[in-house]
């Protein structure tokens, strides 16, 4: 069965979101959310980097993060996958709440139901890229790996001579 997700108030999946109240510290800096982190990193090293950081909402932050009449960081088309796979890790690292609505999706596919964004949701024909259910499916398994092996490590299991 498939996940789908876009509100951020949506139960229990919206924590998937990016606009979901899930704070996270990245970079040396504490971010509202997810959202906030992604649209700021467009213009890092700038003070308009900050005030999207400080923006009261996600949709605000979002918003001034696609001013078009502020200059990008050059390489930002490289750069936005790697940008969001370190905001959505950082952020279910960050919460074991929302980390455990994550790792109990199992093996299932998790789509951003959006008809507006062919890039990082479904899309409207349904055959966008869905590169943020993606990255939330990669970093369930990388979460998934990294607790299977602490686990291992505390009951002795997997170790030469035990």
């Amino acid at each position: 069965m498939t996940i789908y997700f876009y509100g951020a108030d949506e139960i229990p999946h919206g924590c998937f979101s990016n606009f979901s109240d899930h704070g996270l510290d990245l970079d040396g800096h504490w971010w509202p959310t997810s959202e906030h982190y992604f649209q700021a990193q467009k213009f890092i090293g700038t003070r308009h980097a900050d005030l999207i950081r400080r923006a009261r909402t996600p949709l605000r932050a979002a918003e001034l993060g696609r001013d078009p009449s502020k200059p990008m960081r050059r390489d930002w088309e490289r750069a936005k996958d790697d940008v969001m796979r370190r905001a959505v890790a950082a952020k279910f690292l960050t919460h074991a709440d929302i980390r455990g609505i994550l790792l109990s999706t199992g093996d299932e596919e998790i789509v951003e139901d959006t008809t507006a964004d062919h890039y990082w949701g479904r899309g409207s024909t349904g055959s966008g890229k869905n590169m943020l259910g993606r990255i939330l499916m990669r970093t369930r398994g990388r979460l998934r790996a990294e607790f299977d092996e602490a686990s291992e490590a505390r009951s002795g299991s997997g170790r030469p001579g035990r």
